[in-house]
Order: C-alpha cells, then structure tokens, then sequence
C-alpha cells in the first residue's frame, strides 16, 4: 500500500483549522461528503479507502477548493493493516469511523466468512482505530470520534442480520468509549443514518432505487451531504456538551425496506 500527500492552505479560518481528521471509507458516499466538508472547515484529512486512484483524485479536489489531504489506502479485514492505517494517520484529532460492509442476506444464506467480514469492518476495524487512536487524543486533552451507524441497529428487518449486529456492535461501543475516554476530552459519538442515496445503494438496489424514498416521514432518502454536515457538527466544537450520543438522521423512518 502506497501514501499520497497533496497539500495547501485554507484561505479561509473555520472551526477545525488546525485539527487532523482520519476519515475511513473516505472516497465515496458518505465517506467523501464527510472528508470534504472537514477540509472546507480547516482541518487537515486523511482520507482512507482501498482504491489508489479514487484516492488520488479526491485529494486533488480537495486541494483544488485549498483543502489539506492526503491518502493512505488500507485493507480493514486485515488486522494488521487496519493498525498500519493507525499509525500512518499519526496524532489525529477526529476520528470518523464510517467504512461500512453491508451483503444483505437472510441468516440462513449468510456463512462464517462473510459474517466475519462485517463484523472485522464494521466492528472491529473502528475498535482497533480507537484503540490506537484515542490515548493519543487524550494525552493531548482534547479529540472527537465519530462513528457512522445505521438505522439497522434498531430497525430489524428480514435480511441483513449480520449487517444489523455488527453496526448495533458498535452502537454500544460508542457508549462504552464515551465513559473511558470522556474524561480526558475526548468525545465519542455516533450518528445513525436512515437509507442515503449513494453510489452503494443504487448498486445494491438498481431499478428499485425508488423504494429507498417511501421508508420515512420526509418522503425521501437522505443525501450524504445532509450526513455530513451532522459528521461535521459532532467533530468540531459546537457539540462540545455532546458525548456518548447516538443521533438519528433517518427522516423520521417509520418502516423498514422489504424482504
């Protein structure tokens, strides 16, 4: 795996100049609305993904609006390289914890591997990153973490049970590392997405796109921007009484997808 580093100065003073921001899942989705959003504030993002090209080319739009990026790729199955991912990202001050593994399926159709898979990504990757991460933040006085849910954790549906219990893993996790870390400075939160549109979702869900619009009281599917800013708003100052938080952005969801 290969580091590529593009930087410039931010003309303009925000929240977070200053600040470092690992961002996982980052070239894509969410993921990309959260990384860019933090560089139009200040900080200075790590953006994390698996793909070299998107990669590069996300810090050169980044660098293009006078963001500061770099990007450090990193397979989050593997133990190993997920605590390389750790120790290139440095002394970061926010954490987003939001690459995500979803294979819907019924429990009967879902094997060992692939219940491992979610579990390694959606559970185990953001536990090894804050156990890497966070003492650092605390020494320092200061940090935020940002996990990104999903409404699965609460919201049981027909298929997806692996999906559901890996991300309600880390639900609990938020709560956990909130009490141990809290004292230090450093705030662990979580954000809970209902469906988004995204590059994901659409591959998922193809010709049925629509249905994702007829799940909640809006009367239509979030974009990643609107998560992003919630992202932003838990890891900068202005959410500074806030710890320990799982926060719904779901539109109101009153249903769940069908089978």
């Amino acid at each position: 795996m290969t580091s590529t580093t593009t930087s410039t100065t931010s003309t303009t003073g925000t929240a977070l100049e200053g600040r470092t921001a690992l961002v996982t899942g980052a070239t894509s989705g969410i993921g990309k609305a959260v990384a860019q959003n933090l560089a139009r504030q200040g900080a200075e993002v790590v953006l994390h993904g698996r793909d070299q090209a998107r990669g590069e080319a996300l810090v050169k739009e980044i660098a293009a609006e006078g963001g500061s990026a770099r990007f450090v790729a990193a397979d989050l199955t593997d133990a190993e390289d997920t605590l390389r991912l750790a120790a290139e990202a440095g002394a970061v001050d926010i954490l987003v914890s939001n690459a995500g593994l979803y294979e819907f399926a019924p429990t009967a159709a879902t094997d060992a591997a692939s219940f491992d898979r979610h579990i390694a990504v959606n559970t185990r990757a953001p536990f090894l990153l804050v156990g890497a991460l966070a003492p650092g933040m605390a020494g320092r006085g200061h940090g935020s973490i940002v996990l990104v849910g999903s409404s699965a954790a609460r919201l049981p549906a027909p298929i997806g049970a692996a999906y559901g219990a890996s991300k309600a893993g880390a639900e609990i996790l938020t709560r956990y590392w909130a009490t141990e870390f809290g004292p230090a400075g450093v705030r662990v939160n979580t954000v809970s997405p209902g469906p988004v549109h995204t590059e994901g979702t659409r591959a998922m869900l193809g010709d049925h796109i629509g249905a994702l619009d007829a799940t909640n009281a809006r009367g239509r599917a979030g974009d990643p921007g609107e998560i992003a800013e919630i992202v932003s708003f838990l890891a900068g100052p202005a959410s500074s009484y806030v710890n320990g938080a799982v926060l719904y952005a779901d539109g109101g969801e009153r249903s769940t997808l069908p089978a």
